[in-house]
């Protein structure tokens, strides 16, 4: 067992599991944390008898939560529970086609083939093939660092490179997916999937045509009481383990002396410390935690992921057609993401995604009536005028719904709340507002964002979506699980 002391950098999905990790492996461990809750993105709130999930609105991938607390030698139905939903989502596209996912890939396969015409077989195979991607390649390349010699030597790693087709890198999403697909519908609905790390499907590479399978295959989850119950599951867990947290107490710098991490300066004193872990934006760690301007503006040469506009209405009647998961598809998609990549301005038809909890749970929303989170991609914050596009944008969605849902949705607004990218950046640090810190739209993505340790200063490394692998709650797990054995090693090691 170890005996030395780690101090992380803000209680995010991946802090909070880094921590238990840690804290497992025998130290102490300590954690900083600038706002009054724990979560980061993944919080929640109440407002006039509605319940909100703030943050990141889907679970998959359950068994990374289920790792973690077997870890922990505990049992995880005494802090954490979900179910499987019957349904990925609904899709409704301007042409009146509407698709109702289903969790079973047959059933899905069936809906396709009959709403569409797309061949059933050729759905399978897709889904197939995007299993085989993700347990070839994306098991090995998620799962360990890119940036360690040991990783290469890997007796899966020639494997999976052998099933690596010149399209998955050199070839888009779009490519990849209108190879498969005859519909510009089953396109769209595939090219979706590089919204999951904020990405353009036109750019971002095949690869992640892997993605699919998280919720094709293994399935989508509801965790009972809303995403917020995942946050407290691992609050609760850590405390368990011995974790000490301290709120509203932001970290102002990370002390480094002879290229070895030393500790942390808290309240203008220095906290002292074997081992730093930032599950801060790596943007801002470099910047403003180690005062380093050159190694930040490297960070800012790779472009940056999407941000997001949500609008969280309380709404006073309940909709039959919809469901957990919603999205209202835009007519043009590839004007949607030149808007947001290329001109970084508001798009005028944006694709609206609604999730409402109160579909699955009681006690959601007042009886009879439902929470939607109301989502649209936007650009990264780099000065737009947010007060226009709020405003702008609630009108475009608003005439959107109203068309496609045939209601004045207007009139059935009894509360609202609204978070912008400059919001996003100012409660969790996000540089920009970006979900997920670079986007993927190019094929070395992968390579080029940043490790889970800093070659330059010991005992210094970094968790969370801003870093390797990626953004999203799994990969912010697989983050902290990487972290944690690096330092296993390295301290086995003697760093």
């Amino acid at each position: 067992m170890s005996s030395g002391k780690v101090i992380i950098v803000g209680s995010g999905v991946a802090g909070m599991a880094a921590a238990i990790r840690l804290a497992v492996q025998g130290f102490a461990v300590q954690v900083y944390e600038k706002n009054s809750y724990p979560g980061g993105k993944l919080t929640a709130f109440e407002k006039d008898g509605y319940l909100f999930d703030a943050g990141p609105s889907l679970f998959t991938q359950p068994q990374n939560l289920e790792e973690l607390f077997a870890l922990a030698g505990e049992n995880i139905t005494d802090y954490f529970q979900y179910k499987k939903a019957d349904f990925i989502c609904n899709y409704f596209f301007e042409n009146g086609i509407a698709l109702h996912a289903n969790n079973n890939p047959e059933l899905f396969a069936n809906e396709l083939q009959e709403k569409l015409g797309e061949e059933k077989n050729a759905v399978l195979s897709y889904l197939k093939e995007s299993e085989k991607i993700y347990n070839n390649i994306g098991s090995v390349f998620l799962n360990h660092s890119l940036h360690k010699r040991s990783t290469w030597f890997n007796k899966r790693i020639l494997p999976a490179l052998r099933t690596v087709k010149t399209g998955y890198v050199f070839g888009t999403l779009n490519k990849h997916n209108k190879k498969r697909f005859k519909t510009p519908e089953a396109v769209q609905l595939f090219n979706r999937y590089a919204t999951y790390n904020g990405s353009n499907p036109y750019k971002a590479p095949g690869m992640l045509g892997l993605i699919p399978h998280l919720e094709y295959t293994e399935g989508a989850f509801y965790p009972q009481g809303g995403m917020i119950s995942i946050t407290n599951a691992l609050h609760q867990l850590a405390l368990k383990k011995g974790v000490t947290f301290f709120f509203n107490t932001p970290v102002q710098k990370i002390i480094h002396h002879e290229g070895k991490t030393r500790g942390v300066v808290v309240n203008d004193t220095n906290v002292m410390a074997d081992i730093v872990v930032s599950n801060m934006d790596v943007y801002f760690t470099y910047q403003y935690l180690l005062n380093d301007v050159r190694k930040a503006a490297k960070v800012l040469k790779q472009e940056r992921s999407s941000s997001a506009l949500v609008f969280y209405w309380g709404i006073k009647r309940e909709f039959v057609p919809l469901g957990l998961h919603n999205i209202f598809f835009t007519k043009n998609y590839a004007a949607e993401f030149a808007s947001l990549f290329t001109t970084k301005t508001l798009y005028n038809d944006p694709t609206v995604y609604i999730n409402i909890t109160a579909k699955m749970q009681q006690g959601m929303a007042p009886d009879g009536k439902e929470n939607w989170f109301v989502m649209i991609n936007v650009p990264a914050n780099t000065g737009q005028n947010w007060n226009d596009f709020t405003q702008q944008a609630r009108k475009n969605i608003l005439e959107k719904l109203n068309r496609l849902l045939q209601t004045d949705i207007e009139l059935l607004i009894e509360t609202e709340e609204i978070l912008t990218p400059v919001l996003i950046e100012e409660r969790t640090a996000s540089y920009q507002g970006s979900l997920y810190g670079t986007s993927s739209n190019s094929k070395w993505a992968a390579f080029l964002r940043h490790p889970n340790f800093t070659a330059t200063i010991k005992n210094l490394y970094c968790c969370g979506g801003s870093v390797h692998p990626g953004g999203g709650i799994p990969l912010c797990f697989k983050s902290a699980k990487i972290v944690s054995e690096l330092i296993k090693t390295d301290f086995r090691a003697g760093h």
